[in-house]
């Protein structure tokens, strides 16, 4: 069975020695909350906090964002401004392995230098 956001979440928290009341504080919402939501009993937070809360965790922030079930909040812009190319390019991507993905990410990069 996969780990919950939250489960992984304050596995990490307590890993990190952090007390719930302080990461609370340093992520701006209530002990109560981040108690909620490391049991699993409300929805996780925001993509913006997700990432927060990964950068404070030394995570990375696009893997507890897609785990906390959000979507980073730079992708909507990004598909919006190629509304055809990137959703085509995504579900194509979509059957990949990793490394074919990483492949693909390295060829990407070389392209976006060519043009810059």
């Amino acid at each position: 069975m996969h780990k919950s956001f939250g489960q992984i979440l304050r596995e990490k928290r307590v890993a990190k020695g952090y007390s719930l009341r302080k990461f609370a504080e340093m992520i701006d919402v209530s002990p109560t909350y981040l108690s909620q939501v490391e049991q699993g009993n409300v929805a996780a937070p925001t993509a913006e906090r997700v990432a927060r809360i990964a950068e404070l965790l030394g995570e990375n922030s696009d893997e507890m964002t897609a785990l906390a079930g959000r979507c980073p909040d730079d992708l909507p812009g990004i598909i919006k401004k190629r509304p055809v190319q990137i959703p085509e390019l995504l579900r194509e991507a979509s059957g990949m392995t990793a490394e074919q993905l990483k492949k693909l990410l390295a060829q990407a990069r070389k392209l976006k230098e060519k043009d810059d």
